[in-house]
């Protein structure tokens, strides 16, 4: 069988660019694009308001304790949109958790390439900026009137939860500009998902 000269060149190419990379390196830039992918994975699946997906009541009692009780009696608020809000909270931070983590082991490693390093630095930062940008736009949201409301910014796309039966539209403008002052996305990146009391 005869392999296409081009093919062939191809594979010396790759061959090449790998040995100058190194495996190592390769297996931590693999490792960084897991969890980048686990990441969106977990806002996909944890910001759809028609699944509650991870918020059952097994779920909250298993993974987060007192999360699931109301103030000490023992009825299971497993539905409450308040224990929906906070482990949708929780979920965001423990995949934020898991991602730094991986990435301040690139940082420390000593296989590592400096240009790796520098990317995880970066992607460090991006994270600690949008957690802060998180925060804002949800203290601003809730100044406007609204009780509960959970923000996930993912790149240049936005996913606001609110604890609402129906935004006004002059409610949902308010979030809009309000995303759009703290973080540039413009309304039509913005996902403005209802999640009734």
């Amino acid at each position: 069988m005869k392999i296409h000269p081009k093919l062939t060149k191809a594979w010396d190419k790759t061959k090449e660019v790998v040995s100058k990379i190194g495996k190592r390196n390769i297996i931590i830039i693999s490792s960084v694009l897991f969890i980048g992918l686990a990441i969106y994975l977990n806002y996909l699946f944890f910001t759809n308001p028609l699944d509650d997906i991870g918020y059952g009541k097994n779920n909250m009692e298993d993974e987060y304790g007192d999360v699931g009780k109301n103030n000490g009696d023992n009825q299971n608020v497993g539905g409450n949109e308040e224990d929906y809000f906070a482990a949708t909270v929780l979920s965001r931070q423990r995949a934020r958790d898991e991602a730094l983590e991986v990435l301040q082991a690139v940082v420390a490693s000593d296989d590592a390439l400096e240009v790796t390093k520098e990317q995880a630095l970066e992607d460090i930062s991006r994270i600690a900026l949008d957690i802060e940008k998180e925060a804002n736009i949800e203290s601003l949201i809730r100044s406007k009137g609204i009780e509960q409301c959970v923000a996930v910014i993912n790149g240049t796309t936005a996913s606001i939860v609110v604890k609402a039966e129906e935004l006004l539209p002059n409610k949902l403008a308010q979030i809009y500009e309000i995303v759009y002052e703290q973080t540039g996305i413009i309304p039509a990146n913005v996902n403005v998902i209802e999640k009734a009391g």
